[in-house]
């Protein structure tokens, strides 16, 4: 600790925060907060997007990662974690704070992205011939286990010191598994400042984890806003529709397809079919979790029995199958994935991406897209230009893998299992804090979602509510 360095009751300049990702967008979760001296960020995800942009974005930093003090992480979801290791790679050797279910979570995705940049890496060289000079990975495994060595957990509710200056605590976000708030306390020159920093919030209602928890009071709110001007549908509908359309494909002897994202949608979508098998919703019929992530993540989920809601804890405690078991079976090896498609009989398999842009879902969806009796279940957004977004379009055919497929599968979107807030649980949520809080900045969402939730903010009591834009910067105060 430097011998300068100011503490709270000596009260260093007026702190800031400025917006680098996720800022007018959904992408790339990163936020600085410097309070004199010192720099504390706020995630460090990957912006996910096209390659070479999202290359050049993630490859350079708009600070220098050795002045960084700390990160404060509120999840494991790739666009708020995802960049860690190139932040380690240049420089950064400060403490990650994040929640003991994050920190499990972090060993699982960062590794698998590190093989995600250097396949593509790989691929990109192969496509060039092996010219020189060669691409090279964003990082590696090494650096993802240098990353994981300055992981500090921090238990939710526990006031931490980041600095003698800056203070923090994590509070239940209800996104997934570990997801937190952070209510963060810096010293000023009067006083002591407060922002909140919302993460991800998660919906009202949803199984499997503990609601979240109730929004702190602060100078400065940083809430996201991904579906700030949108409603969901009905859950309980939604999980009918999905029986409804299990139970159709069953009648015609064809299979069922689930692209679904290895955390979150994943471990939801398995426990709803272990309740629909259990309660005779579902006729009985074997379910297939084709990801070895998704496996892994799982074994995280049932490591921590704590985090996850009473229910869900009750069951583990006395023996039920917990995103696994009760008819599901989690496929780990390439050789048994590339036979269930072709398996006799009926079946559910739910495998990555969620959008069927790559993963073990294309392989199935080769096998299965002309075969009438199979239904594919998209059960996450589909954005523009995927092949999920595809398999919606009213065409005979989708084309993926560089031809075009005669697409005689039956398409179902159900769009009611977002792991996001919506309009409604926005104002749940924000109502109780109107009046206690100084500024609101939306991030996390496209303008125009951002824009709609910032004039409903209003309308609420909020007075002063903007929505940030790359490189702007708030002060704490």
């Amino acid at each position: 600790m430097k011998p300068t360095e100011p503490t709270l009751a000596q009260h260093p300049p007026e702190p800031t925060l400025t917006f680098w990702g996720a800022a007018g967008g959904v992408t790339g979760s990163m936020h600085l907060v410097e309070v004199g001296n010192h720099k504390i960020l706020l995630d460090c995800g990957l912006h996910q997007g096209r390659r070479e942009e999202a290359r050049r974005r993630n490859g350079h930093f708009p600070f220098h990662p050795d002045q960084v003090d700390a990160v404060v992480l509120s999840h494991a979801h790739i666009d708020h974690c995802g960049n860690l290791p190139t932040l380690v790679r240049q420089g950064f050797n400060g403490p990650i704070f994040c929640t003991p279910p994050t920190r499990d979570l972090l060993r699982v995705m960062l590794a698998d992205s590190a093989k995600i940049q250097e396949e593509d890496a790989a691929h990109l060289n192969i496509a060039r011939n092996y010219a020189e000079p060669w691409v090279q990975p964003l990082y590696a495994h090494p650096d993802v286990d240098r990353a994981l060595r300055q992981v500090v957990q921090v238990p939710y509710g526990r006031e931490t010191d980041v600095t003698r200056s800056v203070r923090f605590r994590f509070i239940e976000a209800g996104h997934i598994l570990g997801s937190a708030m952070v209510h963060l306390t810096a010293a000023g020159p009067d006083r002591e400042r407060t922002l909140t920093f919302s993460g991800d919030m998660g919906r009202r209602g949803l199984p499997i984890l503990k609601p979240t928890g109730e929004v702190p009071p602060a100078d400065v709110l940083v809430c996201e806003s991904t579906y700030g001007n949108r409603k969901h549908r009905s859950f309980e509908e939604t999980v009918e529709q999905l029986y409804a359309a299990i139970r159709a494909t069953i009648a015609k002897g064809g299979k069922v397809l689930v692209p679904a994202f290895s955390l979150g949608r994943t471990q939801l979508v398995v426990h709803l079919l272990q309740v629909g098998l259990r309660e005779g919703r579902v006729p009985p019929v074997p379910v297939y979790v084709d990801s070895p992530l998704a496996a892994e993540v799982a074994e995280v989920y049932r490591a921590h029995p704590d985090i996850l809601s009473p229910e869900i804890a009750k069951a583990l405690k006395e023996g039920h199958g917990l995103l696994g078991g009760d008819g599901v079976t989690y496929v780990r090896e390439f050789e048994h994935s590339a036979l269930l498609a072709t398996r006799p009989g009926p079946a559910v398999i739910v495998a990555s991406s969620g959008m069927c842009d790559a993963g073990r879902i294309q392989q199935h969806l080769k096998q299965l897209v002309d075969d009438p009796r199979c239904t594919i279940v998209l059960v996450s957004y589909q954005a523009t230009g995927t092949v999920g977004r595809k398999l919606l379009e009213p065409k005979p055919t989708v084309r993926f893998q560089g031809r075009d497929w005669n697409k005689w599968i039956e398409v179902v979107h159900l769009d009611g299992f977002s792991g996001h807030a919506d309009k409604d649980d926005f104002l749940s949520y924000l109502r109780p804090v109107a009046g206690k809080v100084g500024k609101v900045r939306l991030i996390h969402g496209e303008r125009e979602q951002a824009e709609a939730l910032a004039a409903t903010l209003r309308g609420e009591g909020f007075p002063d509510v903007a929505v940030p834009a790359p490189g702007d910067r708030v002060v704490l105060g």
